[in-house]
């Protein structure tokens, strides 16, 4: 879930640690069926919080930005396949999975959450409310709305 709201892996572990980090030192004494609710919470906030100092860091870079380096392929992009997985299936699979990936990271923030928790995660409506701060009826409205628009952007991948 991190990942995907940051969009890199070094900043996703770093989130994931401060918040196991935090979840220790604020909730290790509650009840064990509370952890992963309590635990997706602190994540939570973690990524908000990431969200709202890359705001800020982004206004800054292109203030004083006077212009970026070329883009650079990369070498091992170019590798063939070890596995001789045929070309039309490995083309299928990596266009459904940069959908897949685009359709998740275009959806709303709270959607998102919703969803991965949900989905992913497997938190139950309750587990998943408790996590986000919210009503049980709005991570149902979150959640379905998600299901909808990644139904639509998955469309035309159906067999």
């Amino acid at each position: 879930m991190a990942a995907l709201a940051t969009g890199n892996d070094d900043d996703a572990l770093d989130i994931i640690q401060d918040s196991m980090l935090a979840f220790v030192r604020k909730y290790a004494a509650h009840p064990e069926e509370e952890w992963a609710p309590l635990f997706y919470r602190v994540l939570q906030s973690r990524v908000m919080d990431w969200h709202r100092r890359a705001s800020v860091r982004n206004r800054l870079r292109m203030f004083f930005s006077w212009g970026d380096a070329p883009d650079q392929e990369n070498p091992l992009e170019q590798l063939a396949d070890p596995k001789g997985v045929p070309a039309d299936l490995k083309i299928a699979g990596d266009q459904l999975a940069e959908t897949l990936d685009a359709a998740l990271r275009a959806l709303p923030l709270r959607q998102q959450q919703a969803f991965l928790m949900r989905a992913w995660e497997g938190l139950d409506t309750r587990q998943t409310a408790l996590a986000m701060g919210c009503s049980q009826g709005s991570v149902k409205t979150h959640y379905s709305r998600a299901l909808h628009a990644l139904r639509d952007c998955l469309e035309e991948h159906k067999p």
